[in-house]
């Protein structure tokens, strides 16, 4: 009986400190920057053992949302984002076909951010996209820093956008992303026409968004992603073709 008792109270009781710390965030009671109460007035406060506050701390310590200064206390932080997408990888890695579904959260990720580009894009935003398109075109015939200059370009589109919830899922699945860019780069790089497609589509891209036409730059944005998809299915057929086994 007081094993199955002590199973209760440190799963009740860590619920009850992760969800008093989201509670007092998400209220504004706390912010990062700021210390919770000392351990023994927390725990009479949250009716959890010290023990048991300890453990729930360190967990969430671990994945940046306190951090514990021996002679201070705990105080409030603001977890890095990077935390989020290594746990992704991990996550998704097992999955089949992972990079094919990522690519469908990214497509509705950007869809969504363009919209919201068209609306707040700012005039630095304008400016940064200027100059990933610059990097686009004269990286064009370098797989390697053009699939990166490509990925820079689309996340300028999220950042523009001033969601910090898109921003945030965008870069936890960056990693990805960035290996779908390049996979992508690569083997549509032979494609005749590639290099037109991707210079003319990211440039029309750009302008709907400076001129705050939202429907265009989210229809140019799907079309994108249809023309890119249609390039990789030709550089297959391009691939397979030129395979010896297909003489």
């Amino acid at each position: 009986m007081e094993i199955r008792r002590e199973k209760i109270e440190n799963s009740n009781g860590y619920d009850r400190v992760v969800n008093f710390l989201r509670e007092q965030l998400l209220t504004g009671e706390l912010k990062a920057g700021d210390s919770l109460l000392p351990e023994r007035e927390l725990s009479a406060k949250l009716g959890v053992s010290r023990p048991v506050l300890r453990e729930a701390l360190r967990a969430l310590a671990m994945i940046g949302a306190v951090e514990i200064r021996h002679g201070i206390g705990t105080v409030v932080t603001k977890p890095d984002v990077s935390v989020l997408g290594e746990f992704f990888t991990f996550v998704l890695a097992h999955q089949p076909n992972v990079v094919d579904d990522v690519m469908q959260a990214r497509i509705a990720i950007e869809r969504q951010a363009v919209r919201l580009a068209c609306r707040r894009g700012t005039q630095s935003d304008y400016d940064r996209l200027a100059t990933c398109l610059k990097e686009i075109i004269d990286t064009i015939h370098d797989p390697q820093s053009g699939y990166l200059a490509d990925f820079r370009f689309h996340e300028a589109i999220v950042n523009a956008s001033g969601s910090p919830t898109l921003i945030n899922i965008y870069q936890s699945i960056s990693v990805l992303v960035h290996r779908s860019h390049l996979d992508r780069r690569e083997q549509i790089m032979q494609v005749e026409g590639i290099e037109e497609f991707l210079i003319d589509h990211h440039r029309a891209i750009f302008a709907a968004v400076v001129e705050r036409n939202e429907e265009l730059a989210d229809e140019l944005l799907g079309r994108h992603f249809e023309i890119g998809a249609d390039f990789r299915r030709r550089a297959t057929i391009r691939m397979v073709s030129a395979s010896p086994l297909s003489n």
